[in-house]
C-alpha cells in the first residue's frame, strides 16, 4: 500500500498503479512546497487533517492563493510563479489519472515558471543597476528556489488557517 496521503486514490481504492499515479504524489509533495503545511496531520481541525483535501478548492482562486501560502516564503516568488504552480498542483490532484498531466508535462510547467523568476530576477538587477528602484526584487525568485535541497528541509506545522 502507498503512503497514506499521497497515494492516488485510484490506488487506494482498487491497488491499481497507472502510468500518472506518481504525478498525483508529485502534487500532494508540491502542494506541501507551497503551503508549508504536512499532507496529514491531526493537529489541525477535522476539517483540515488532509491536506489535499481542505487546500484543492482554494488551489484555483487567485485571490484566496496569497492567503493558503507558507508565509516563510513572503516576496520569495512571484505571484505569477505561485499562481502557475498552485495550477500544476491543482491538474496534479486530479482524481481521475486520466486529467493529470505527464511527468513531462510536469517538468515543462516547473521550466516555465523557472524561466519566470530568471526574466524577474534580470530585470530586477537591471532596475538596480540603473538606479531605478525595483517595485518587487525579492519577487525574483521562484516558488521553487526554496531550498529544498537544504538538510532537514520538513513542511512545518502552523497554526489552522481560515480562509473565508
Amino acid at each position: 500500500m502507498g503512503t497514506y496521503g499521497y497515494a492516488a486514490p485510484e490506488y487506494v481504492a482498487t491497488g491499481h498503479l497507472y502510468v500518472k499515479s506518481d504525478v498525483y504524489g508529485f502534487g500532494v509533495v508540491l502542494l506541501e512546497i507551497l503551503t508549508g503545511l504536512r499532507a496529514l496531520d491531526t493537529d489541525r481541525p477535522a476539517a483540515q487533517h488532509s491536506l489535499v483535501d481542505w487546500a484543492k478548492p482554494f488551489l484555483a482562486d487567485r485571490r484566496k492563493l496569497p492567503r493558503l501560502l507558507d508565509p516563510r516564503l513572503e516576496g520569495q516568488y512571484s505571484s505569477r510563479g505561485a499562481q502557475r504552480a498552485a495550477q500544476l498542483a491543482l491538474r496534479c490532484l486530479a482524481a481521475d489519472h486520466k486529467n493529470r498531466p505527464s511527468m513531462r508535462e510536469v517538468v515543462a510547467v516547473l521550466e516555465e515558471v523557472e524561466a519566470m523568476s530568471t526574466r524577474a530576477a534580470a530585470a530586477a538587477t537591471a532596475a538596480r543597476l540603473d538606479g531605478s528602484a525595483s517595485p518587487r526584487p525579492a519577487a525574483a525568485r521562484s516558488v521553487f528556489d526554496l531550498g529544498l535541497g537544504r538538510p532537514g528541509w520538513r513542511p512545518r506545522r502552523r497554526p489552522p488557517i481560515s480562509i473565508s
